[in-house]
């Protein structure tokens, strides 16, 4: 694991961590290719510079937020504000990490993305990469 995300995970209650070193772990196995990193805060992958996947801590609970999670269409995860594609779940135990459900969303965010590393260049428009 990166040493800056272990950091992160290692700043969080104990139930937090466990939530966030299996998140990780598990990102870590089905994106082997993504560069990860802290970013705006929080541990986030990236595809060829392009956000695809990170979480955060939120007064809730733990958030798993994907970027172009709105075109994946899962029922289990929760659209964002609407301006963007983003989508996330929230968990509170690590117990409600389902991990089949996990690894199928991160395929998803392999074969789906938007291009967030150009977004400030198109002036706020999002454009599909795959």
């Amino acid at each position: 694991m990166q040493p800056d995300i272990q950091h992160y995970n290692n700043q969080q209650t104990s139930e937090e961590q466990l939530i966030c070193n299996q998140l990780s772990e598990i990102i870590n196995q089905n994106l082997p290719e993504a560069e990860s990193k802290i970013w705006h805060a929080h541990p986030v992958w990236f595809l060829e510079g392009n956000p695809i996947v990170g979480y955060s801590k939120l007064k809730s609970g733990i958030r798993l937020l994907f970027w172009s999670g709105v075109t994946f269409e899962e029922k289990d995860l929760q659209p964002g504000s609407g301006k963007f594609k983003d989508a996330s779940i929230t968990y509170t135990a690590v117990n409600q990490i389902n991990t089949t459900d996990l690894k199928r969303w991160l395929q998803k965010s392999n074969d789906i993305q938007w291009d967030y590393k150009n977004i400030v260049k198109r002036k706020g428009v999002l454009e599909r990469l795959k």
